[in-house]
């Protein structure tokens, strides 16, 4: 399937509209479709605004947004969405029922050697693919926020994973500009593993008062050459998404150290998730 040119992106939160940007920036098809028709619009418009961005950066020609723009389109179904697609990229929230239901509901509508793909953190390939007739084409791409800017992407194989359903995703994540590992399908694959134990401790250290926010950040900055603190980190990733790893690595693993703070609790209790809600362990001007 080398020379991938349509990718089908299901969800049009923050995950799925940088990946639906990088993909059209890269000179692919992309369609993006969400069940909420304001998500979609929204999707729309960041796409939009990531592409003026890049113009006024200096990264891209007015003539290279306007032609990444017309490459992508906003489908109103999952089904108008994956109408010839060569890659599927699922961007839904981590809930294990919803991914596998949706997988489910495609591989009937796609070709048979469409790769369909979970953007999930952490939840287990094997298990979103269960059911399926054709588990060996489905396996984890799991892109880092900002999409952007991350050069990784963990491509996690599932031991019903073929080897040229990974050959091709290799292919497909360079040509879109990112750097490929290759991971086993276990718990947390090998980033959300290590980045959750980070920064669970930092907010474990906030609690206990050991420094502020911005200076725990720091100290990852400056200290360790980090190019984002993990509690800043954790604001941009989402801290209901942050809860939701720590909880599923704690339920597979059995270690305590995945155990949640009680204030990322509570933070998440409250609606304070991030930059997605306007307050996390920062403040920030909501998004539109």
């Amino acid at each position: 399937m080398i020379g991938t040119r349509h990718v089908t992106v299901i969800g049009a939160g923050t995950m799925g509209t940088g990946i639906a940007y990088v993909c059209a920036r890269a000179g692919h098809e992309v369609l993006i479709t969400d069940s909420s028709p304001d998500q979609r619009r929204r999707g729309m418009l960041t796409i939009a605004a990531a592409f003026a961005k890049a113009v006024d950066r200096g990264k891209a020609t007015e003539e290279e947004r306007l032609e990444g723009l017309a490459r992508v389109r906003s489908a109103a179904t999952v089904g108008d969405a994956i109408v010839g697609a060569h890659v599927v990229i699922e961007a839904i929230p981590e809930k294990l029922e919803l991914k596998r239901a949706l997988f489910a509901e495609i591989e009937p509508l796609v070709s048979a050697d469409t790769i369909l793909a979970s953007n999930t953190s952490s939840l287990p390939i094997g298990e979103i693919a269960l059911g399926l007739r054709s588990p060996a084409r489905v396996l984890g791409l799991h892109f880092f926020n900002p999409v952007a800017v991350m050069q990784l992407v963990e491509i996690v194989r599932a031991e019903t994973t073929n080897d040229a359903t990974v050959d091709s995703a290799r292919f497909f994540v360079s040509s879109i500009g990112k750097t490929p590992i290759i991971v086993k399908d276990s718990p947390g694959f090998a980033t959300s593993r290590l980045g959750i134990v980070l920064g669970l401790e930092a907010i474990r250290m906030l609690e206990q008062g050991v420094a502020s926010a911005e200076d725990i950040d720091r100290a990852m900055e400056l200290g360790y050459n980090h190019p984002m603190g993990p509690l800043r980190l954790g604001d941009l990733v989402g801290l209901d998404v942050r809860l939701a790893i720590a909880d599923h690595l704690l339920a597979t693993l059995g270690d305590a150290t995945y155990r949640a703070p009680a204030l990322l609790r509570e933070k998440v209790a409250r609606g304070e998730l991030g930059k997605k809600t306007g307050q996390g362990f920062y403040k920030w001007e909501k998004d539109r």
